[in-house]
């Protein structure tokens, strides 16, 4: 059985400014269509800031005080608030531990799909098909948006129709 209190943390991000633990608590109760993540950041450590274009997501504060960061500036967050993060740049967020002690957020999302993440402070694009479990594999890559092209470079059309 799933707990938040004694949570399965299954990934761990190892780079140095971004390391947490993440429980996907979502998928190990088995759900389907909905993403139950907690997230706890060490001191100094922080999120990637960034926006979901498909997935609404709401974060509630279980332990801690971390920074918010969204597009009107930072804030500091307690143990209790619910933070919510609509669809597009006005949902932006990242969160950073300045405390001197481990924070727990609870992140809840729509798990539809695909998904497009942006991360304004990087210029990347991050699409995705939305993966319910690890082991159903799908696409995922990170981009950078000034490598954009025209929408037909590389495109020609056919010489011949295809024979049935």
């Amino acid at each position: 059985m799933t707990n938040i209190h004694d949570p399965e943390f299954e990934i761990e991000g190892k780079q140095p400014g971004f390391r947490y633990r993440r429980a996907r608590l979502g998928y190990q109760a088995g759900c389907e269509r909905l993403g139950v993540s907690l997230w706890e950041l060490p001191p100094g450590e922080a999120t990637v800031y960034g926006y979901h274009l498909a997935n609404e997501e709401m974060a509630v504060v279980l332990a801690g005080e971390p920074s918010l960061r969204t597009p009107g500036g930072w804030r500091r967050l307690r143990a209790g608030d619910l933070v919510p993060f609509p669809l597009g740049e006005r949902g932006a967020h990242q969160f950073l531990n300045e405390t001197g002690a481990p924070v727990r957020i609870l992140l809840f999302s729509e798990m539809v799909g695909p998904e497009v993440t942006l991360y304004p402070d990087s210029g990347k694009v991050g699409v995705f098909e939305r993966m319910t479990s690890p082991e159903k594999g799908g696409f995922a890559g990170w981009y950078r948006i000034d490598d954009a092209v025209p929408y037909y470079e590389n495109e020609s059309p056919p010489r011949k129709t295809p024979r049935s």
